[in-house]
Order: C-alpha cells, then structure tokens, then sequence
C-alpha cells in the first residue's frame, strides 16, 4: 500500500522533475505501443524510411516518409506484372521495395521499384548480361536506366531475401527532413 501512495502523490506532484519525468514514461509508453503495434501490422520493427534521394520523383519525394510492409508478408508484384494486371503502386506499375545493395547489412538501403525478375542465367534486360542469380531488376523512377546497369546493384539482381519490405500506404511530405537534416543531408532544404 505504501508504494501505491507514493506513486499518486509522485502523480499529482506539481514539481518540475516530477513533471518531466512523468513526460519521459509517457513518450516511452507511446514509442513502446507503437513498435508493438507496428511489429504486428506490418512486419517490421521499424516500418518507416525517410527518403534521401530524387530517384524516385515524381511519386515519391525527398524527405517523404514511406512505411514498409515486411517482405515476408506480401509478395512483390513487379512493373512488369503490374503493367499486365493493372496493379499500381505509388503512382506507377508495380511494387516498390526497399533493399539492402548486394544484401550488405551496413550499406543504406535503397528503395527502388521491382522492374521485372528473372532466373539465373537469363538476360537482366534485353540484350543484357546473363543473371549470375536469381532476382529482381531494380530502377528508381526518375533514374535513366537499372539499379543493375549502374553502381546501385552492378549486374547483382536484388535477391528475395535482401528485401527489407514493400513500400504501402502512401508518403507523408516533408516529415523524413527531421531525421535527414541533423544527420547532414540538406537535400530538403532544396527546393
């Protein structure tokens, strides 16, 4: 009973440290219910990216939040497939993913969209080299040519299992600036 009396007069105290540390626990509640709950709805610990680059303008901008399903829990329709059946994400065919480049673990992860996906040994584009594995073909929608073509994922098809997620919902403008401008990425501030 003592410990419960002083919880309630620690409650109703009007003193500052009171005051804050009583703010502390509840942030931490919330972060702490939100994690959960995001655990459970999509998959992923942390279910949202703040996006660092242009490469996927027009639909997704800089400095946009994008949350992200885990891979595990949906199956990635690429352009192709999507060109085929009408399925559109993010204002275009098919689904974007986010992956980890050549599956390293410490590298930024990129979010492009699955192109097409194709078996070992056929060509990654028309005309292209064969695929030394299987895996998807990667572009970013603002970007000239494939992640494979270029320095992003040189002819190294993005593995299933080095995705982190499929991007869902829709972006939320501007609020990635808040963790991309003290890490010291200013491209928000561009405009």
């Amino acid at each position: 009973m003592q410990f419960l009396e002083k919880m309630k007069r620690f409650y109703r105290s009007d003193s500052f440290w009171g005051g804050l540390f009583r703010d502390v626990l509840f942030v931490i509640a919330v972060v702490a219910i939100f994690v959960s709950v995001s655990r459970i709805a999509l998959g992923l610990w942390t279910p949202m990216v703040a996006v660092e680059s242009g490469s996927m303008l027009p639909h997704i901008q800089i400095g946009d939040i994008i949350f992200v399903e885990g891979a595990d829990r949906k199956e990635v329709i690429t352009y192709m497939e999507g060109k085929q059946s009408g399925y559109t994400s993010f204002d275009d065919y098919g689904d974007v993913i986010l992956y980890r480049p050549k599956g390293q673990d410490g590298a930024t992860p990129i979010i492009h969209r699955a192109m097409d996906y194709v078996e070992k040994g056929e060509p990654m584009w028309e005309g292209g080299p064969p695929a030394p594995h299987a895996g998807y073909i990667t572009k970013g929608d603002n970007n000239p040519s494939y992640d494979q073509k270029g320095d992003i994922s040189r002819l190294q098809p993005v593995k299933k299992e080095w995705i982190i997620g499929v991007a869902r919902f829709s972006r939320v403008p501007i609020l990635g600036c808040v963790s991309l401008i003290p890490r010291g990425n200013l491209a928000c501030l561009k405009g």
